[in-house]
């Protein structure tokens, strides 16, 4: 059974929880809007020019400093704060035999939208986070480290990272590998599993599992589907629109640009590339071939072209609410920086907007945050029975010209 409190305004108020610091075993609730009870390379592969040398590192266990197989290193640090929970900061990315570049000031977690396809209740899961991680065990951390009790470091396998046919040769090819960081938060029935992968490739892959258990809600068979014997109980349908808040700096703070791309022509034989810059703040929808990169405006990689990273985000399930869920309207949100924008729905700052939707106010941007919102629409299932396998959701921030050549 779990019981409902009251938030203090100090708890929501947040910020970073002491490095070590225990966490309560009891987790804080849901902010829901309604009464239930809360649910459950080789040399000469070319590099970057000009880059300008990262961030000093944090001090140990916060520091996480990895060279892959191939060669590339990444480097972060890690925070466990109130609000948001496993927050990795001072990203820098280094090619096999090239300059360090930083990537991200920042990424975290910015919210976890459930409604419910009945219409209620519909919840946001983060506000007080850092207070639901769970301690990790041995066997939640395969092959890997466990820092503090609630982050686990690790590496593995992702497969293929090329293979190339060469007649009367050996094939070329290369097996991938990630380094990955990740927790776990017990919100409710929810277990949600924060992980963010970093490729051997530069890329990164931010996702979240929700695992642990269903919430148990029943419905009429328009809302939701027939679990266990027969079919007089129908669990209830929802999604899960989780908002990643990214505050890049690409080979530092200064000279980023975010900027949209588009394929004209669809039903024609030809289609034409449409770039659009975003000079001042801006919101934007998935669509068939579109996405983002942001890019540097000075720093350029050995063939002369622009330092980027771009975003793809075409596997939402595009969840779109009523009037008073606006910020579930765009799957992008572009905004300038603001230390207090700190959440994509209530935001726990008096001095900002509640919401991200009303944070695209206009400004220039002059150091843009990108906030990504990926949909997840849970129809129950048999298998879901406890424990409910994970099912995940995320998307995947790539290197555009970061090295002029295969970084293998």
């Amino acid at each position: 059974m779990f019981l409902r409190l009251t938030l203090s305004c100090a708890l929501l108020a947040g910020g970073l929880a002491a490095p070590g610091a225990p966490i309560p075993p009891l987790p804080p609730p849901r902010t829901s809007s309604s009464a239930p009870p809360p649910s459950g390379a080789p040399a000469g592969t070319g590099g970057t020019t000009a880059a300008r040398p990262p961030a000093a590192p944090c001090n140990a266990p916060y520091r996480v400093d990895k060279t892959l197989p191939n060669g590339a290193r990444w480097q972060l640090c890690w925070e466990m704060r109130n609000v948001e929970g496993l927050t990795l900061t001072r990203i820098v990315y280094t090619p096999r035999n090239q300059r360090p570049i930083t990537v991200l000031r920042s990424t975290s977690l910015a919210q976890i939208h459930v409604p419910y396809d009945r219409g209620r209740p519909r919840y946001h899961d983060i506000g007080s986070l850092g207070y639901t991680a769970i301690p990790l065990r041995a066997a939640d951390c395969p092959l890997g480290e466990r820092r503090e009790q609630f982050v686990c470091v690790t590496t593995r396998a992702r497969g293929h990272a090329h293979l190339k046919a060469v007649p009367e040769r050996l094939n070329m090819t290369a097996q991938g590998r990630d380094l990955v960081v990740f927790a776990a938060f017990q919100v409710g029935w929810y277990t949600y599993l924060a992980e963010w992968a970093f490729s051997d490739d530069g890329a990164i892959t931010p996702r979240v599992g929700a695992t642990g258990s269903l919430a148990g809600f029943t419905t009429t068979p328009e809302h939701g589907w027939p679990i266990g014997v027969g079919d007089s109980g129908f669990e209830a349908s929802h999604t899960h629109n989780i908002f990643w808040r990214l505050d890049f700096d690409v080979a530092g703070r200064a000279d980023d640009v975010v900027e949209q791309y588009d394929f004209s022509g669809s039903g024609t034989a030809s289609r034409k590339i449409l770039r659009t810059a975003f000079a001042t703040e801006a919101r934007s929808v998935s669509r068939p071939m579109r996405w983002w990169r942001v890019v540097d405006g000075k720093v350029r990689n050995t063939d002369g072209h622009r330092v980027s990273w771009e975003i793809n985000n075409s596997d939402s399930a595009q969840y779109r609410g009523p009037a008073d869920e606006a910020f579930t309207r765009a799957d992008l949100y572009v905004t300038d920086y603001r230390s207090c924008e700190r959440l994509a729905t209530v935001n726990p700052s008096p001095r900002c907007a509640r919401s991200v939707d009303r944070y695209t106010n206009g400004e220039r941007l002059a150091d843009p945050v990108l906030w990504v919102n990926v949909g997840y629409h849970h129809v129950p299932r048999d298998e879901d029975a406890d424990p409910m396998p994970s099912h995940w959701q995320g998307f995947r921030i790539t290197p555009r010209d970061v090295t002029a050549r295969n970084p293998y």
